[in-house]
């Protein structure tokens, strides 16, 4: 079973909703340690000085900000403490938006919302009127010393929080190099065709079909390597040639694309496997 991470309330109004926070997503990452080639030995990192090499113990490091080449201001422990936003167990909402005017760019880290003992009443009228308004919130809370913000929505039978950037924190799209202008505006025939791609290959989202693929090469790997076997290294892929001729690579998409069974057959096998 799960263990919740955070309890507290979700605050609107004179409304308060007693809730506990649980982690919704499991990354799949394979972790490995550095070894010396030669005996297996565990590689252990030190801290040490870059003006004369010794090692630092955690008691004498201090934190510092550089403000120009080799100069810092530093920060104690101590100061930065006093600048943590005040601790609080309560998710303030600020306002209800339509989750269509949030750009997925915001969105950071995913959790579900369960209820506490004795606040199923409440929240689930806050989760059914959310619901029927087509509405989602954005609060604000703090979690392990930070405050974030966040976007609370619906999510089958539970309300889902997702921690959100904030908007300063997003790269303006003016700083990027290299964007398109109106000398590259497709022609009608190109839309009509690249149209024609997207629709052939328009269907139903199901999570399920998309898997980590690397994860699991890289666990086969190990379990074969750990029971002896001898694995030989494939040749590194080919790149693709570049695109030439757009509407040749559109039509060839197209012609590809027809060869495949129906998208129903297609979603029936993968719901078989």
């Amino acid at each position: 079973m799960q263990r919740p991470i955070w309890s507290g309330t979700i605050s609107f109004g004179l409304v308060n909703v007693p809730v506990k926070l649980y982690n919704a997503v499991k990354k799949r990452t394979v972790s490995f340690h550095q070894l010396r080639a030669k005996d297996g030995c565990r590689i252990r990192l030190k801290k040490v000085c870059s003006a004369d090499g010794t090692e630092v113990p955690p008691d004498s490091i201090v934190k510092g900000y550089e403000i120009s080449p080799d100069r810092y201001v530093t920060v104690s422990a101590e100061e930065l403490q006093t600048l943590y936003p005040q601790a609080s167990r309560s998710i303030e909402i600020e306002d209800f938006v339509r989750l269509e005017e949030i750009d997925p760019l915001y969105f950071e880290q995913s959790y579900y919302l369960v209820p506490d003992k004795g606040a199923a009443k409440s929240y689930k009228l806050l989760m059914t009127a959310m619901r029927d308004a087509g509405r989602v919130a954005v609060a604000r809370f703090v979690l392990r010393n930070k405050e974030y913000l966040a976007a609370l929505r619906p999510a089958g039978q539970t309300l889902s929080l997702a921690t959100m950037h904030f908007a300063d924190e997003i790269i303006p799209q003016e700083e990027l190099a290299g964007l398109p202008g109106e000398e590259t505006t497709p022609t009608q025939r190109e839309l009509a065709m690249a149209g024609q791609l997207i629709e052939s290959l328009t269907a139903e989202f199901d999570p399920k079909k998309y898997r980590n693929e690397y994860y699991r090469r890289v666990m086969d790997l190990i379990e074969r390597k750990a029971e002896g076997q001898k694995i030989v290294a494939r040749p590194a892929a080919e790149e693709g040639a570049k695109v030439i001729d757009l509407m040749a690579a559109l039509e060839a998409s197209l012609a590809a694309v027809k060869k495949k069974p129906p998208v129903k057959e297609r979603r029936k096998r993968a719901s078989a496997r």
